[in-house]
């Protein structure tokens, strides 16, 4: 199983894979835990690039190509071994942020952006994404206690994204939940502000399905 998960800023989508992916030990179901960008060694350099907020002068198409290369390695060294392995992974943001974000967000074309989506992920589509939706507001509220909470660990100021105008992130939901019109199949539409607790068992009830043995009942 490819499950990856998906939404703005501060929608709790990183809380959440990391609940599920605790659910998943408990159950002794292999599995690995990664994200976009910084999913490997050279990713991590990349994704370091990406979000310090300085690069305020990155060029849209930079950015892409650089998510895009990330997305590469991250496929070659950890995404496709894992599965081949039998393992299910966990994604925290796939290509599906790269089309909201650089596409509809930033304006890059589309075409291109679906092209190096498709030969960066070698055609590989995520089993179930999760979307957890929240209003823009109540997402960049979040993001910013986290970024306060973080001010004593020096990671504090260092998303380019949490920073960006309040109608960028609304075009970023508004790209998501088109996504989510587009492929009913994958998607799984969350409600983003239900209590931690309650969205990690709806979650995990939506993926109970695909579980074998006692994990199932």
């Amino acid at each position: 199983m490819f499950i990856t998960f998906e939404g703005i800023e501060g929608c709790g989508k990183t809380t959440q894979i990391r609940r599920l992916a605790r659910r998943l030990e408990e159950l002794s179901v292999p599995h690995v835990l990664t994200l976009e960008p910084g999913g490997t060694r050279v990713g991590g350099d990349i994704r370091r690039i990406l979000l310090d907020s300085r690069n305020r002068d990155l060029s849209p198409l930079a950015e892409l190509f650089l998510y895009e290369a990330d997305r590469a390695q991250h496929l070659c060294e950890v995404i496709l071994p894992a599965l081949d392995r039998g393992r299910w992974v966990l994604c925290d943001r796939f290509f599906d942020a790269t089309t909201v974000y650089q596409g509809h967000a930033r304006g890059q074309d589309m075409a291109l952006v679906r092209r190096m989506n498709r030969e960066a992920s070698r055609g590989l589509s995520p089993d179930i994404t999760f979307l957890l939706d929240c209003p823009v507001a109540v997402g960049l509220e979040r993001a910013l206690r986290r970024e306060a909470g973080n001010a004593g660990d020096g990671r504090a100021g260092q998303d380019r994204f949490e920073r960006e105008t309040t109608r960028f992130h609304e075009t970023v939901r508004r790209g998501y939940l088109s996504l989510a019109e587009d492929h009913p199949e994958r998607f799984r539409v969350m409600d983003a502000t239900l209590a931690e607790d309650e969205l990690a068992s709806v979650i995990f009830e939506e993926i109970r399905p695909y579980l074998a043995g006692p994990g199932a009942a």
